[in-house]
């Protein structure tokens, strides 16, 4: 079984800014003209090849819900949407092991997660090639690294991939050595379930306050350099603002015209 976990908890606060309580709305639902062009929407069906897609809600929670229950069947029958109680005191880390708790539930023998966050647009084509590996995959965008806002990953003397962020958004510092260092693109597979899994209960247990890198940093621990991929992102957009809404509408607009070519 191929799975996807999509994390959607956030409260979209630079989003929603000067906008009045009662017309706020979570970003991942949020749409100008036609109800398909959601965040949500087009990350579902990038990820419809998942036998399983768990989403992880948290704010507007209820908003979700019903978004989710007004999609095609074929999107329906393939998503669990659970709840992270913890989206307003916790960091992102939390979302992601409510996620993954919610997918060992599965009975199924799970082959791969593929992980996203929910504010993120990726280019189809970099998607694909994410979904096609045949290994753990660690992605890079080209976008110019500022450390305000920048997650970085680079490998270190001793040829293992690690991230560096700064979560007050302010300088950012490297203390190690380093052979590359790249724009993190924020989405990820993993292949080894068991790995995966110790990663995820190793969070809980030391540092379940930690953003959702301690999971993944954990898991990297736990392999070699050569269990991953590099897979670069041609296209990518962090969704925090309705200026970056408007870029993925025209995103989304050459995308169909493309594909009608």
């Amino acid at each position: 079984m191929k799975a996807a976990i999509i994390t959607l908890a956030g409260i979209s606060s630079r989003f929603n800014e000067g906008i009045p309580e009662s017309e706020k709305i979570h970003k991942s639902i949020y749409f100008e003209g036609e109800k398909k062009d959601t965040i949500l929407f087009h990350l579902l069906k990038k990820c419809i090849f998942a036998d399983r897609i768990i989403l992880v809600g948290g704010y507007k929670y209820d908003d979700i819900k019903d978004y989710i229950d007004s999609l095609p069947d074929e999107y329906k029958k393939k998503i669990t949407l659970t709840y992270n109680e913890h989206f307003e005191d916790l960091a992102s880390g939390y979302s992601l092991y409510v996620g993954l708790n919610e997918l060992f539930k599965e009975k199924e023998n799970i082959e791969e997660v593929l992980f996203i966050e929910g504010d993120l647009d990726v280019d189809k084509t970099s998607f694909d090639k994410i979904v096609k590996a045949d290994k753990s995959v660690l992605t890079y965008s080209f976008e110019p690294i500022y450390a305000k806002k920048a997650v970085v990953l680079y490998k270190d003397g001793e040829d293992r991939f690690k991230y560096a962020f700064n979560s007050s958004h302010g300088l950012l510092k490297i203390d190690d050595q380093f052979s590359v260092i790249l724009n993190s693109g924020q989405t990820w597979k993993f292949t080894d379930i068991n790995k995966l899994k110790e990663a995820n209960d190793e969070f809980y247990e030391k540092e379940k306050d930690g953003t959702n890198l301690k999971i993944i940093q954990n898991y990297i621990n736990r392999c070699s350099s050569d269990d991953f991929c590099l897979v670069s992102i041609d296209r990518w957009t962090n969704c925090n603002t309705r200026d970056d809404y408007k870029k993925l509408l025209t995103y989304w607009e050459e995308d169909e015209n493309e594909n009608i070519k």
